[in-house]
């Protein structure tokens, strides 16, 4: 199978716009396109992800629309539809499009609008995600879906409120460094833990924004990708899945599909021990515990873009893909141990947090930021030294990761 690299990345500016999501992809997409220095007429194929345009703008068949106003319409388009991971999806699927040698040059990324409706309308549309019949039947929304998994987490490793609002601080001072995030302003511990409740224990502060914006990356083969300045590499993308329903959740304070995801990149990657498969077949292990065991994995990661739609959402991630053993994740944070400049920095970007989530740009918006990390370009965020990054994106209630690699020859 044929390698792939990503020459180019575009994301716009995060918050509310007047343009529609299609528009928004492809102010990106030109962005993408100029930094690979690579013209549209080349692209080969376009994987786009939209996830509730039906709802907030009456629009479906957004894949050609979006090629359509990017001046392409007789390319190839597909839109993908995963909830969250919407994005990181339609790169997964172009990265195997890539190996496959269909094609050498395909445009990804999504773009979304919501905050075109008010707040009650955009939260019931997120919760389509949830199942039709046995959640949103019962008025469970994802701050109530995360707001379990936070109870959960507490209650089997001690986590505290404390410990989610220090994520929150982190990923808001890391977006003030980041001139596309939505929120621009650090914030303190006090005043997370004494915002409003939204889904107890998660407190305002505690949740990620609705968010407009659109990404858009240029991935090639190695053959085209050798002719570019800034090649970053590929070096797996994984996907998983688990239970839809919350009830069939067997321990809701881990995210197994992130687990699995993880194990599978590492091992694309090389990065992973002989027998990372147990991680896969038998859940009742984690990463982190075979990585204490065999000492290789994700200590190879130098910096992570993960799902922090909630602060607890992070902590748990950080667990599932091995950063830090289950249970240490809270401390972690608390510790400073995911901030920039410390020993394995987390969303630098600001995160969905303080950088925004728009949601079928998200993961794209995640890829493009571990690129510009990895060429040495993120300006007052960099992180010093970074040769391999992560993304990681969660979609809907826990039951779609898409975890991808990404380093530098």
């Amino acid at each position: 199978m044929r390698r792939a690299a990503v020459i180019g990345v575009g994301v716009t500016k995060f918050g509310k716009h007047e343009r529609t999501s299609s528009e928004l992809f492809a102010d990106a997409a030109a962005d993408a396109l100029a930094d690979a220095e690579i013209s549209a007429d080349r692209v080969q194929a376009l994987y786009y992800g939209n996830v509730v345009g039906s709802e907030t703008e009456h629009q479906l068949h957004t894949g050609p629309q979006a090629a359509s106003i990017l001046g392409s319409p007789m390319i190839p388009t597909t839109r993908f539809e995963t909830a969250c991971a919407s994005s990181h999806a339609a790169f997964r699927h172009a990265v195997m499009e890539i190996a496959a040698g269909i094609s050498d040059v395909v445009l990804v990324g999504g773009g979304e609008r919501v905050l075109n409706v008010p707040t009650p309308e955009s939260t019931e549309y997120f919760a389509y995600a949830s199942d039709a019949v046995w959640e949103q039947t019962l008025g469970l929304t994802f701050p109530g879906v995360f707001a379990l998994i936070a109870r959960a987490h507490m209650q089997k490793y001690g986590t505290t409120e404390a410990q989610m609002a220090a994520v929150a601080v982190k990923n808001h001072k890391h977006g003030a460094l980041n001139p596309k995030a939505q929120f621009q302003k650090e914030i303190t511990v006090e005043q997370v833990l004494k915002s409003a409740y939204v889904a107890d224990p998660l407190k305002l502060y505690d949740c990620c924004p609705f968010t407009d914006g659109g990404a858009a990356v240029v991935l090639v083969s190695e053959e085209v990708a050798r002719k570019s300045r800034r090649p970053v590499w590929v070096l797996a993308s994984a996907a998983a899945s688990d239970w839809m329903l919350l009830g069939d959740k067997r321990d809701l304070s881990r995210v197994p599909a992130t687990e699995r995801a993880a194990a599978a990149a590492y091992k694309q990657a090389g990065l992973a021990p002989t027998d990372v498969d147990v991680v896969e077949l038998h859940d009742c292990f984690t990463i982190a515990e075979i990585v204490a065991t065999e000492g290789l994995g994700p200590r190879d990661v130098d910096v992570v873009e993960l799902h922090d739609c909630f602060t607890i959402a992070e902590i748990v991630a950080t667990e599932g893909l091995g950063l830090f053993e289950p249970g240490a994740g809270g401390r972690a944070a608390e510790a400073g141990r995911t901030s920039l400049g410390g020993e394995i920095p987390v969303n630098p970007s600001g995160g969905l947090k303080a950088k925004g989530h728009p949601i079928g740009a998200t993961g794209a918006a995640q890829i493009a930021e571990i690129v510009t990390q990895i060429r040495g370009e993120a300006g007052p965020r960099q992180v010093d030294g970074a040769k391999t990054g992560l993304t990681h994106t969660l979609g809907g209630n826990t039951a779609t990761v898409l975890v991808s690699l990404f380093g530098r020859d």
